[in-house]
């Protein structure tokens, strides 16, 4: 497993320009639909960003829950979007990562065609995965939700310890619940992308192949099911990339600095766009250069798959031999 990580960090390298033109479309367009709903949001639910929008909701309770709720409505639907064009960014990824590994080369731009070619497949197969996510989201809330309401139910009632105690174990199972879905969804559907890339499938065939490809194990062992590989490499991955992250908005939080804390919704009211945006933009620039090591990845994940279980290294090998042979007889 470690192999893999090191052949993607190496694939990277190597081809660093074609990853980041890939890349920069994604980032640049991701960044300007969440400055555009963060503007909007401002302006259309103002008092979540008040200085004092805890007096504000005592004061006028309907108001805020109406200003929050149309807040959530816009990043929820935002959320949707931006993995909706991480998808497609993968797709355009994995087709240039794929077919160079395959011996079979193409260019970004050709890359890029085959993700919008398949962008309707690609639609139906991530409204699929939506619905399964609720459905699964709902069953692994479920406990948590259960005991938080038995124990507000509970709380007034005459076992106010006993609630509070269900309270907060609720809060904790829902909130493991929720991260719990969060890391299935993106396991499940991890090799959706270079499904589409480099097979052509329709949208449930397209479902069920990435379901497939994670499902079962490749070698005896624990370590030897291919979900808990799947696992603990996108794990790695995705903590390496968080680090990163981490380490890029350094310079926006120290512009944010002077106008108040970083980590308050109301700072970045207060703080002057001319100085955030272009320290976002070159935050922005830099995800665009690291962010495609995990495309790389989830390309090079599909391929070992493919490799161990349908020996797809034979078959290129085959297909390139056929010529050579006939043309020797």
């Amino acid at each position: 497993m470690g192999e893999m990580i090191d052949r993607s960090v190496a694939f990277w390298r190597g081809h660093l320009k074609p990853l980041f033109v890939l890349s920069l479309g994604y980032t640049l367009t991701a960044y300007i639909i969440a400055k555009a709903i963060l503007v909007a949001t401002q302006r259309w639910a103002p008092l979540v960003y008040a200085p004092d929008r805890d007096a504000l909701a005592k004061a006028d309770p309907t108001a805020m829950l109406g200003q929050a709720g149309l807040m959530l409505t816009l990043w929820s639907g935002m959320f949707l979007v931006v993995i909706w064009l991480y998808w497609l960014s993968m797709v355009a990824t994995a087709r240039y990562v794929a077919s160079a590994q395959l011996g079979t080369p193409v260019s970004p731009m050709d890359g890029l065609r085959r993700a919008l070619s398949q962008a309707g497949t690609m639609t139906g197969v991530y409204l699929l995965s939506i619905g399964w996510s609720f459905l699964v989201t709902f069953l692994l809330v479920l406990p948590g939700g259960l005991a938080l309401g038995a124990g507000a139910v509970l709380s007034f009632m005459e076992s106010p310890v006993l609630g509070t105690i269900l309270v907060i174990l609720g809060i904790l199972l829902a909130g493991l619940g929720m991260v719990a879905a969060m890391l299935w969804y993106f396991l499940r559907f991890l090799l959706v992308p270079p499904v589409l890339a480099m097979e052509d499938l329709g949208v449930w065939a397209a479902f069920k192949r990435s379901g497939a490809l994670l499902s079962g194990r490749v070698e005896p062992g624990f370590l030897g099911r291919v979900v808990v590989r799947a696992m603990i490499l996108f794990t790695v991955v995705s903590l390496i990339l968080f680090s990163l992250h981490i380490v890029f908005t350094i310079p926006s939080w120290l512009v944010m600095l002077p106008y108040g804390s970083p980590f308050d919704a109301t700072t970045l009211t207060r703080t002057p766009q001319y100085l955030l945006v272009p320290v976002e933009i070159l935050q922005t620039a830099a995800q665009a250069v690291f962010s495609p090591v995990n495309f790389v990845f989830c390309a090079l994940f599909y391929l070992d798959m493919r490799v161990r279980r349908e020996g797809l290294d034979l078959e290129q090998r085959l297909g390139a031999s056929a010529p050579s042979s006939s043309q020797a007889a």
